[in-house]
């Protein structure tokens, strides 16, 4: 039966075979019989064990799809038992119910007629009529015919409180036959333990189970929820009073209930409330709230430098001037004043810090110290925190070089990182570049796997924006003095005839860039203040005139910037646009507010650890399987599987925001710069977005726009106490 309004129909049916099903997600294609359609149709969802025979009430749409034709997609269902004789029989013959195969249903079938699912449900002792069935088979069949009752009870009642099908497929997943009293009891609790359910789902779930405002389960929630969003700005920490503050607004509660539910949470142990010092003028104690695993981290970063500073090096002593002498012989280059003592530093001390903008003599000091090292005989690592950073930092010191995920041999089903305290880094020297990318977290898993009697040496901008995780760990490891710190200024002039370079250094000193054209300059600024003739000119620019001028690929070495995500000038915006001039492709998929095509560039946008990709990461999709909801994705000859359930966790990637291109250098860089962006316009933002470019970087936009990032030295504040902690005195044991 198929009901007459076309936007929702509901189709009363019988599933006949099951073509496909994901076990983890549910999304299920199907044959079904509808009464009055001499052929089966297909419909596609997410079914919990969806079992041929199995009569059903779906409520979706029809579709055609352009591969596959006429689908019915379902949002949602309920089953009920099938009526017919030949139902019956091909629902038990499914495999439904263990102990109970093709064969054996026609037998039963065959004894009781319509009455056999009666007789399973009230009356089981009575299967020993059927020949072929004793006692210990009719306990199994019990057994697992009360099993799948207790799973479409439990889908039944989650999908009664308007739970979708695709969460409630998650949730029988974690809690399994605990499901309806794990959501009944505590629904925030699904916002911590299943991925994809935040709290704001949660919460929706809990009103719908009656669930008040001011439940105290819901704002110690919240609290959990405001934190982690304040995580996600940067912050590792927020002042209590802030917190209660932001807590009141967004919960629609007041103060004391917050400050109550925040006392609880730290009772349990789920954040850690740190006292800071009087306040100048209230003259109370200002406290400092934690999520506990931010505090542990913070901590531990402390504790772990003062245990890697206080051990003896592995490294035998050695005659340092002599060294650099040999080095710079070796490499036939005369090493500037800064460079040899930042040589001299990692030669001499436990840990280094090596902090320069573009064409300073990073790499050649990174080279000049593997040579010193290699001499020696020593086990040396090389480590960054992004695929194209490590990529990046092999090619340039010949040396391999990998990501500190992979160092740290991160695994998912094991539990984490496997290299720790206990398992250590088998190195005698770890050079660790993108320095100012790693955030608490990743630094604090760093530290714990290497060896105390290793050399550990930081190289990074400092001067870049912050790492996009919470924390600003290399800024603070620097402000804490704890550690020796060599700060590169010095242009090499190689780097002085990149107008790239030259105007990196000019923004980071305050001073406007330059911005007249040179014929033959890497660095151009088109000025453009009606944001719409902007977008325009970018889209021109990438699809037509940069590649015919420079003979670049506009997908793979262009790589267009914003400072913001929505707007005109925005990311979201830029990348329907770029989209639609450079890939033409017809294979497209429209899921998680967001168009894919077939060769897109992509990039996740968040840690899975799963699959081993992490934020920043960046691939071409490589194929697209509407019929079983599955997208492959390119990452550098890395072919990963999403399902279309998963890719809230993908962005297209034609235009990325200026803190996701962090830790990576493309040939081609466009951006644009305008008033529009004001919020954003800092000069540690344009600094980034300017070192990005290798080989040529387009700003279209207003001088006034740029002026306003230049002078803008003010950053927004990170909340971090990891300066003061290294600063301070520590515990004698590391974290």
């Amino acid at each position: 039966m198929v009901s007459a309004r076309p936007d929702n129909v509901t189709l009363n049916c019988q599933i006949e075979r099951v073509t496909y099903t994901n076990p983890e997600n549910g999304y299920t294609v199907a044959r079904v019989r509808i009464r009055g359609r001499r052929e089966p149709v297909t419909v596609v969802g997410r079914f919990m064990e969806p079992t041929p025979g199995e009569v059903m009430e779906m409520t979706g749409r029809w579709k055609i799809h352009p591969a596959y034709g006429e689908q019915f997609e379902v949002d949602s269902y309920r089953t009920t038992a099938p009526s017919t004789v030949n139902g019956i029989q091909k629902y038990l013959g499914s495999g439904l119910v263990r102990g109970i195969g093709p064969e054996m249903a026609r037998r039963i079938v065959a004894r009781f007629g319509k009455s056999a699912l009666s007789v399973i449900e009230n009356e089981p002792h009575r299967l020993q009529e059927v020949e072929g069935i004793g006692k210990k088979r009719v306990e199994m069949i019990k057994d697992a015919w009360a099993e799948q009752k207790e799973i479409r009870n439990v889908m039944l009642f989650l999908q009664s409180h308007e739970v979708s099908a695709a969460y409630a497929v998650r949730i029988f997943r974690q809690y399994g036959r605990d499901a309806v009293e794990v959501v009944t009891e505590n629904p925030y609790r699904l916002a911590t333990d299943i991925s994809g359910i935040g709290f704001l789902t949660a919460d929706r779930i809990a009103q719908k189970l009656g669930f008040e405002k001011t439940h105290p389960l819901r704002i110690r929630a919240g609290v959990l929820y405001v934190l982690n969003q304040l995580s996600e700005d940067g912050h590792v920490y927020y002042p209590r009073d802030l917190l209660i503050g932001k807590c009141t607004e967004i919960l629609e509660t007041d103060v004391d209930t917050v400050a109550r539910a925040i006392s609880e949470t730290q009772s349990d142990g789920q954040v850690v409330v740190e006292e800071t010092g009087l306040d100048a003028a209230s003259g109370e104690n200002r406290q400092a709230v934690y999520l506990k695993r931010f505090y542990v981290s913070e901590t531990g970063i402390a504790a772990h430098f003062d245990r890697l500073l206080a051990a003896p090096k592995s490294v035998r002593a050695i005659d340092t001037q002599r060294a650099l002498q040999w080095v710079q012989q070796r490499l036939d280059f005369n090493l500037a004043d800064k460079q040899k003592a930042a040589v001299r530093g990692a030669v001499e001390n436990k840990v280094m810090v090596i902090t320069g903008g573009p064409g300073t003599g990073k790499t050649t000091i990174i080279r000049a110290v593997l040579e010193i090292f290699s001499r020696l005989h020593v086990r040396i690592m090389l480590a960054a925190p992004t695929g194209r950073a490590a990529k990046k930092m092999s090619e340039t010191t010949g040396h391999g070089a990998g990501t500190i995920h992979r160092l740290l041999s991160f695994n998912y089903q094991a539990g984490g990182f496997q290299k720790n305290q206990d398992n250590p880094l088998k190195c005698d020297l770890l050079i660790v570049d993108e320095a100012s990318m790693i955030d608490t977290q990743l630094m604090y898993h760093l530290l714990k796997a290497v060896p105390p009697a290793a050399t550990l040496l930081l190289v990074g901008d400092v001067y870049q924006l912050p790492s996009v995780g919470p924390g600003n760990v290399l800024q603070d490891v620097i402000e804490s003095g704890k550690v020796p710190v060599v700060r590169l200024t010095e242009i090499f002039r190689q780097a002085q005839q990149s107008r790239i370079v030259v105007n990196a250094h000019r923004i980071n000193s305050g001073s406007m860039p330059r911005l007249d054209a040179e014929a033959e300059s890497d660095f151009f600024f088109i000025e453009q203040e009606d944001p719409e003739k902007v977008v325009d000119i970018i889209v021109e620019l990438v699809s037509k005139r940069i590649p015919r001028r420079f003979g670049v690929d506009p997908v793979d070495e262009v790589q267009v910037l914003s400072p913001m995500h929505k707007g005109t000038s925005g990311t979201a915006n830029l990348n329907g646009l770029l989209q639609e001039a450079l890939n033409p492709e017809k294979t497209r998929v429209s899921v998680a507010g967001a168009t894919f095509r077939m060769h897109d560039k992509v990039m996740q946008i968040r840690n899975n650890y799963d699959k081993q990709v992490f934020n920043g990461d960046m691939g071409r999709i490589s194929e697209i399987d509407e019929q079983f909801r599955q997208m492959r994705i390119d990452f550098e000859g890395r072919q990963i599987d999403y399902a279309f359930t998963e890719l809230d966790e993908v962005v297209p990637a034609y235009a990325v925001s200026v803190h996701k291109s962090q830790g990576s250098e493309f040939p081609v860089v466009v951006m644009p710069i305008l008033t529009q962006h004001y919020i954003m316009l800092q000069r540690n933002l344009i600094y980034t977005a300017v070192t990005r470019g290798r080989r040529l970087v387009v700003l279209v936009g207003t001088k006034k726009a740029m002026a306003i990032a230049v002078k803008n030295d003010r950053p927004r504040q990170r909340y971090t106490r990891l300066a003061a902690r290294m600063a301070g005195p520590q515990p004698a044991s590391a974290v």
